[in-house]
């Protein structure tokens, strides 16, 4: 069942760990930065501005007002629900490209002021460790500006969502990074015209005359990263999926028909996905497929967004598409529902949603994996020259922040699992996959975690294999295939076989 109210009892034990830890890490931060109304982190390497120290969200309840112009900014009213992890006389938020009118916090008005990407706010009476923290912002939300920034993508009929990697705060105020998941309320009003969506499912739709409100609320925690709002001419076409899963599609009116067949895949896809690693982790799942063009697919909490031009432009053959609706679904059990602790553990994500792209295509049209981690093997010590190793990305090219996306998070983090497959056998490589999703449900997890739980279900200590395989600089052997060599370290820069754009 879906969760039907924002929890308000304090944060588990386990998530109380969690956020003890990255405070802890970014106490001295807060202590020099508080003096003066200063941009904040929680320390990311990659992202070192990303998230506030201080506080753990527990909900977002966000109001937006679309007037039907996508080059107009929306009215909004995001309202967070937190507890204070530490003492703060002042509370930075994630936010820029919109203009703030008022915050209150527990009720009271509250100074604030701009800092950087920071939305710095005084509360009238400073907080306590393990007080309640209500904060309530009125302000807009821009969906003009530069497009490869991320945040809202302008559609031909309306807009929707891209906030990966570090953008949902170009829509709304937050504590935008992924190791402080939370559940989402969304309430959109729009022209009575166009139709509302966003992750998890709705709740409500109400209103009359002229505009609709449409309300929608996830029954999982989600990253900021993964937040979902579709706004536009849509059909919103719905099925079945195993176990009785509500499936609903969101696309393009006019498209409804000539889509159907893609659509139709996917119970199937979720069916083969379940098979190997367990049960989908989500209230529902769906396709919401998007009149732009972005460059990439996205795997969006619950709805992942698909560029329209994928499934509708020629020379894209059948199981090339396949495999990235596979990809994007198989992030909903890794990176979705096992989130990132560091942007760094994005291997994780990735490699793991390429991994089962791979599968997929072997199974369904003879691609085989050996003959892609062949081909990845040769171009990897070139990738991670370029890149950096799996578990240690250099950071994005300034001005470029989707550069992230390199090659080595792809083919090249898959590659790291078909060699920890070939050192730890089928049987426990498959084990290890299902009981990663499971243990770390609802949660996130870091690289350490993923590396210890291999070395415990493997019976022996892995630690070697894995510092030569995520953070050396040139690639290792691969195991059982002595035969296979690298290339040279510079040169090569796409993917294996120049497979696709998917994140």
């Amino acid at each position: 069942m879906p969760h039907t109210s924002p929890p308000s009892r304090r944060p588990s034990a386990r998530r109380r760990l969690r956020v003890a830890l990255l405070t802890a890490a970014s106490a001295a931060l807060v202590a020099a930065a508080l003096p003066e109304r200063a941009p904040l982190g929680i320390g990311d390497p990659l992202f070192p501005d990303l998230g506030n120290p201080g506080y753990d969200v527990v909900a977002y309840d966000i109001a937006l007002t679309y007037h039907g112009d996508n080059a107009e900014p929306l009215d909004a009213i995001t309202k967070i629900d937190a507890w204070a992890t530490q003492p703060l006389d002042r509370i930075n938020l994630d936010f820029t490209h919109g203009t703030v009118r008022s915050v209150r916090v527990n009720g009271a008005p509250a100074e604030f002021a701009a800092a950087g990407e920071d939305l710095v706010v005084e509360p009238a009476v400073p907080l306590t460790p393990g007080q309640r923290l209500r904060i309530a912002v009125d302000h807009t939300s821009d969906p003009r500006g530069d497009k490869n920034a991320g945040g809202w993508v302008r559609t031909g009929d309306g807009l929707a969502m891209a906030n990966q990697a570090d953008a949902a705060h170009r829509v709304f105020p937050c504590n935008d990074h992924p190791a402080d998941k939370a559940y989402f309320t969304f309430r959109i009003t729009a022209p009575k015209e166009l139709t509302a969506v966003a992750n998890g499912v709705r709740t409500a739709r109400t209103g009359a005359g002229d505009h609709i409100t449409w309300s929608y609320r996830s029954g999982h925690p989600m990253a900021t990263e993964l937040a979902q709002v579709s706004i536009g001419r849509s059909a919103v076409l719905k099925r079945t999926g195993p176990r009785g899963l509500p499936l609903r599609d969101v696309v393009p009116a006019a498209d409804a028909r000539k889509l159907e067949p893609w659509l139709d895949k996917t119970p199937a896809q979720l069916a083969w996905m379940e098979r190997r690693v367990g049960p989908y982790p989500f209230e529902t799942y769906g396709v919401l497929i998007a009149d732009a063009r972005t460059g990439f697919e996205l795997e969006t909490q619950t709805l992942s967004l698909f560029e329209r031009g994928l499934f509708t432009e020629p020379g894209h053959p059948e199981w090339y598409v396949d495999s990235i609706m596979v990809h994007e679904l198989a992030h909903q059990w890794f990176g979705n529902s096992v989130s990132l602790r560091r942007w760094s553990d994005l291997w994780l994500s990735e490699g793991h949603a390429t991994w089962y792209e791979s599968r997929y295509a072997e199974e369904h049209e003879g691609y085989t994996l050996e003959r892609r981690m062949r081909h990845a093997y040769t171009q990897s010590d070139a990738w991670r020259a370029d890149g950096g190793p799996p578990a240690a990305p250099k950071p994005a090219a300034p001005g470029q922040k989707l550069s992230l996306f390199r090659p080595i998070v792809y083919d090249g983090s898959a590659l790291v699992l078909y060699a920890l497959r070939q050192e730890i056998g089928a049987a426990a490589f498959d084990r290890l996959q299902r009981e990663w999703v499971r243990a770390h449900r609802d949660s996130t997890a870091s690289t350490a975690d993923f590396t210890s739980l291999a070395s415990d279900i493997a019976g022996r200590d892995l630690s070697r294999f894995f510092q030569d395989w995520l953070y050396g600089k040139r690639t290792p052997p691969m195991p059982g295939h002595p035969d296979w060599k690298t290339g040279p370290a510079t040169g090569a820069r796409q993917p294996a076989d120049a497979l696709p754009a998917a994140h």
